[in-house]
């Protein structure tokens, strides 16, 4: 649900509003009765638990990491002289 406030209530109350935000309140914002943006709380990321993580990742092919460290090197150019 959102708390309409006005400009001035926004200039004036910043303090309030911000701890509302924090506190996971929304906001619109009215100039001259005219809704101009809205104020959202920052979705905070949670971690993810490692089960969540091995049935994600669970059926993944292997990596070869001889094999990625030679197609890395064919696809980059590790020249190190000047060029110009």
């Amino acid at each position: 649900m959102y708390h309409e406030i006005t400009q001035r209530e926004l200039r004036n109350e910043s303090a309030r509003v911000m701890r509302a935000l924090d506190a996971g309140e929304s906001f619109v914002v009215t100039r001259n009765g005219t809704r101009v943006g809205e104020l959202l709380p920052f979705r905070r990321r949670g971690l993810v638990s490692k089960a969540s993580v091995l049935a994600a990742f669970g059926h993944a092919a292997l990596v070869d990491f001889h094999r990625f460290t030679v197609d890395l090197d064919v696809l980059t150019d590790q020249d190190a002289t000047p060029r110009g």
